[in-house]
């Protein structure tokens, strides 16, 4: 096949979860298929375009440089928001440019099938009537949720705003398209009950288990890790809540507790907490998270907020690491309470289970044998990419 992929960004530096799922699935698609990749340029030093023949046939970069959320240009279109029927996380990255090359690039080439991946890319195309939405999350949902977990009453009713408008726009869009390809049966069974979406099947979330295995010798780094972009609303929630709620639950059984918060661009928020607190590390951007998974003992997801898969998981359960989530964070993934994973959502239940797996390894171990059999047997990438190739194909 002659595939269009149309996204809002380039897939490196691959220290986000839809990332790595894009580029692990497009890049065996690409040893099969030509692959023309439109993205955009979001900075002067993006790093994406140069490396994007590691997944693409052509790429087309498209200059847009998306503003910094702690900028001034950001707050003011936070306050545009106000007034714009569109969603902000969607306004930010519509450009009239990238239609334009996506026009011209439709209108030139015979494409077999186009994919937008991620919602933010369909703002980019006028006629979606072709496309194949590749959805990571339901978008409205996450923002729902931010809404009912937020306590400042002006800030919750902005949050209720844009949730009202991203799911009048994420419903319009997944109206539109041919068909969709959603990360789990539950987001696939939200979009066809809540946007009457005609065709919409699901693929499950990979992990590639032999860069993830353990080896002999690990760094001792923290008992407790909490892994993703930290400059992601939900995990910016998740460990502002974990801190202020659990950790000092799991400091009365385990007093020297200590904890790594590690992904790219921590707010200010969450560096203060190491300032605080000598026995947090929060990381920023690592060359390589896997020393990072290996030299702890416990993973964490405390998320209260999200949608889609967390990548996150598997990520661990193919290291060897036991993972203590709440449901919210487990959604979609194939795990068991009690057998691969602990699921609470109470922050005193929560700490209870993350120092369970603290002060008994033989807990842990079961634990985390059980889950690396599991992803070990299921969930490889090819596995994915034939899954995602198979829908795409199927007329």
């Amino acid at each position: 096949m002659k595939l269009l992929w149309v996204k809002a960004d380039f897939l490196h530096p691959l220290d986000r979860g839809g990332q790595i799922r894009t580029f692990e699935t497009l890049r065996r698609l690409h040893k099969r298929h030509e692959v023309h990749y439109v993205g955009m340029r979001q900075s002067p030093e993006d790093p994406g375009p140069a490396l994007a023949y590691e997944y693409s046939t052509r790429a087309y970069a498209v200059d847009h440089f998306v503003v910094d959320k702690s900028s001034a240009a950001f707050a003011a279109q936070v306050a545009r928001g106000v007034f714009d029927r569109t969603p902000v996380a969607v306004s930010r990255y519509r450009s009239t440019e990238m239609q334009a090359r996506v026009d011209a690039l439709i209108e030139r080439e015979n494409f077999d099938r186009i994919v937008c991946d991620f919602l933010f890319g369909a703002a980019n195309v006028v006629d979606l009537t072709p496309v194949t939405l590749f959805q990571h999350n339901v978008e409205a949902l996450i923002w729902k949720r931010r809404a009912q977990a937020e306590r400042n009453p002006l800030k919750r009713l902005y949050l209720q705003l844009q949730a009202s408008r991203m799911e009048r726009f994420e419903g319009e869009v997944c109206r539109s398209v041919r068909n969709i390809i959603a990360v789990s049966e539950k987001d696939a069974s939200i979009m066809h009950r809540e946007y009457e979406a005609p065709n919409v099947n699901a693929i499950p979330t990979g992990v590639d288990v032999d860069y993830f295995r353990r080896p002999q010798a690990v760094e001792r780094k923290a008992d407790l890790v909490f892994v993703g972009s930290m400059d992601w609303m939900p995990n910016i929630d998740g460990a502002l809540w974990f801190v202020k709620e659990a950790l000092p639950l799991i400091r009365e059984r385990v007093p020297d507790c200590t904890l790594a918060i590690a992904g790219r661009r921590p707010t200010p928020e969450l560096e203060e907490l190491a300032s605080r607190d000598s026995k947090i590390v929060v990381t920023g951007s690592v060359p390589d998270i896997r020393p990072w998974l290996w030299g702890s003992k416990v993973s964490i997801v405390p998320l209260r907020v999200g949608g889609g898969t967390r990548i996150k998981i598997y990520e661990a359960m193919a290291a060897g690491v036991p993972v203590v989530s709440t449901r919210v964070g487990a959604e979609g993934l194939d795990v068991a309470n009690g057998h691969t994973i602990l699921l609470e959502d109470d922050p005193e239940r929560f700490a209870r289970a993350c120092a369970a797996l603290l002060l008994n390894k033989d807990e842990a171990a079961r634990i985390a044998g059980a889950a690396l059999e599991v992803v070990t047997r299921r969930y490889s990438w090819d596995n994915v990419a034939r899954a995602f190739e198979r829908l795409l194909e199927r007329r």
